[in-house]
């Protein structure tokens, strides 16, 4: 079982212990808050990525697929009624690297969306899930070392 803990240090602010790892949360100062750390519900679309990204380079390398980078954004509708929830949930997976192999990353997708991802799968209890596969064979820039 997982178990996090999270200490009120004031006003709106919250501070989470997960796995040792501190993290802030707080609301906007619109709220009370003084926006000292993420808000709460933006983080379940973090761990959604995280959840999915890790899936799918997990998968792509069992697959023996490689790619140069992996960048995932996801965009949550908000219902306008309380408690307020994403009824929509946006995920974009962009690809990078050269002679990719379109159907292998697809297939990594669609197995981490369907079937690996707990955090895709908790959303899809309550919200709309849809995601699209952006291809690109740009180099990777890196900064040089002079």
């Amino acid at each position: 079982m997982d178990e996090i803990k999270t200490n009120w240090t004031g006003n709106m602010a919250f501070e989470a212990d997960v796995d040792g790892h501190k993290i802030m949360l707080d609301a906007g100062e619109e709220v009370g808050g003084q926006n000292k750390g993420p808000k709460p519900k933006p983080l379940l679309l973090v761990s959604l990525a995280g959840c999915t990204g890790m899936d799918v380079v997990s998968l792509l390398k069992k697959m023996r697929v490689k790619i140069d980078d992996l960048q995932i954004s996801v965009a949550g509708e908000p219902s306008e009624e309380h408690p307020i929830y994403y009824k929509k949930v946006k995920l974009t997976y962009l690809v990078k690297g050269q002679d990719l192999d379109k159907e292998k990353i697809e297939k990594a997708v669609r197995l981490s969306q369907e079937r690996y991802c707990g955090v895709s799968y908790t959303l899809q209890q309550v919200a709309e899930m849809d995601y699209e596969i952006i291809y690109s064979n740009e180099e990777i820039s890196t900064p040089s070392a002079h």
